[in-house]
């Protein structure tokens, strides 16, 4: 075994761990080393060679870590679609954490990832396509009121159009972001599930 897998002090634990940890999403790291140095600093000097056996080697802190967030993540799904794309995320780094084999791990992974990634495509299409219809709302109803004067009907027609347009894109735009939100939470929890041998809580 090399040094680098058994720590002797402080610094080289939470040096080894910071490595462990940087695939997580920034906001996570930084609490997770910020819990660690916490830990250290409780302990004390005195007792820093036992704090270093309580929490075992930075690969098993690392991977309990990883799994509790993934855990988390199931528990409470997140409410925002950045922190949902941060949970899939770890919910992925939490399958090769959990005592899986890696080959259905990475396979797990992919086909998640691979996904996540279609399904984002096509929202980003309706919500292109939503804005364009939006748009050409908003182009009508000033077309419409540029016409007020010289055919009412026409005007009438034109904003009565350009409302309906507009409208009907910014529902689809919202509704695909509320899609996609839930969709991100599916995955994650999904994979969180996989990392505890699919027992849903």
């Amino acid at each position: 075994m090399s040094q680098t897998e058994h720590p002797k002090t402080k610094d080289e634990y939470l040096k080894i761990l910071s490595q462990k940890l940087r695939r997580l999403p920034k906001e996570d790291y930084d609490r997770a080393m910020e819990y660690f140095s916490e830990y250290f600093a409780e302990a004390g000097p005195e007792h820093e060679q036992q704090a270093i056996e309580d929490l075992g080697s930075p690969d098993e802190a690392a991977n309990a870590l990883i799994l509790d967030l993934a855990a988390q993540n199931v528990k409470q799904p997140p409410k925002t679609v950045k922190r949902g794309l941060s949970a899939v995320w770890i919910a992925s780094l939490s399958v090769f954490a959990a005592p899986v084999a890696i080959p259905v791990a990475f396979a797990l992974v992919i086909v998640a990832l691979a996904f996540v990634f279609v399904i984002g495509l096509l929202l980003l299409c309706l919500v292109l396509t939503a804005v364009c219809v939006a748009a050409a709302g908003i182009l009508s109803i000033f077309g419409g009121a540029a016409l007020l004067f010289r055919s009412f009907g026409d005007a009438l027609c034109n904003i009565g159009l350009g409302l309906f347009s507009t409208g009907l894109g910014i529902l689809f735009i919202y509704g695909s972001i509320l899609f996609f939100r839930w969709f991100i939470r599916k995955v994650s929890v999904v994979l969180g599930n996989v990392t505890k041998g699919g027992r849903k809580k």
